[in-house]
């Protein structure tokens, strides 16, 4: 285990679990924080042994969203600055959403502004049943723009416009019933939660996730007539591949595959 400026990085074989480290100020993000996420997403889709990613925070709550030492400093912000600031969030949210890899967040506490553009950007999430979550931005004169690209491909419109509306906190069990949880537990079982997703993702090839993960990316709000020619190249070259060549010949051989890009 390491510790890096303000993020904690334990690894384990083909896991890495990232952990907030921040808790005296709710795991906020400032540019610090920021540039450790973002430096930690390019050098993991760099990572030929990495299979999965865990995102944690340390303390009360997984992460509330920004720091206000940084919102403080954002006051007497030119435009050009802010838009600076907010080009440097946008590149983090995108490193973390086109990794190669799955990303797991475990959510308690609380998830509240930037801190749900995490929850949007992760393939999969757990969230404890006491969990909270906001878009709490128009409550402080601002909207959450940035992480809304993200934010509506989980939720949709309809969600959004209550929930960035009002601004309101809305419980795990509603984050669950628009999308933007997939499962949620009691606070003490989030870890063996996430044990069994990671036992799931440890069987499935590590090329075929990746081109699964790039392929909803490519295909996302087109219709189905736009897309045939890229989803049947996909599907031809992927059973054409060492992983795909193996993963059938191991199901009718009745035997666990062996991937070559394990």
């Amino acid at each position: 285990m390491a510790v890096i400026n303000t993020t904690r990085y334990e690894d384990q074989p083909g896991v890495l679990r990232v952990t907030l480290t921040r808790p005296a100020v709710r795991n906020a993000f400032d540019e610090e924080v920021i540039a450790a996420i973002t430096a930690l997403a390019r050098d993991a889709a760099k990572d030929p042994t990495l299979r999965a990613i865990v995102l944690a925070g340390e303390g009360a709550v997984f992460c509330a969203g920004a720091d206000l030492g940084w919102m403080m400093k954002a006051v007497a912000y030119s435009r050009q600055d802010n838009l600076r600031d907010a080009e440097d969030l946008a590149r983090m949210l995108e490193a973390l959403d086109t990794l190669p890899v799955p990303l797991i967040s475990r959510v308690h506490g609380a998830a509240l502004g930037g801190g749900v553009g995490l929850v949007a950007v992760s393939d999969i999430v757990v969230a404890a049943d006491t969990a909270v979550f906001a878009f709490s931005e128009a409550k402080l004169g601002i909207i959450p723009a940035v992480i809304s690209p993200y934010v509506l491909a989980k939720i949709g419109h309809a969600a959004a416009r209550e929930l960035f509306l009002t601004a309101a906190r809305f419980s795990a069990a509603r984050a669950q019933s628009i999308g933007l949880v997939h499962k949620v537990v009691p606070e003490p079982n989030l870890d063996e939660a996430i044990d069994g997703y990671l036992r799931e993702l440890l069987t499935s090839s590590p090329a075929a996730i990746a081109a699964a993960k790039r392929l909803i990316r490519e295909i996302a709000h087109q219709r189905p007539d736009e897309v045939i020619a890229l989803t049947t190249g996909r599907i031809a070259e992927q059973r054409t591949s060492a992983d795909g060549q193996e993963g059938m010949r191991a199901f009718l051989e009745k035997r666990k595959p062996r991937w070559v890009s394990e």
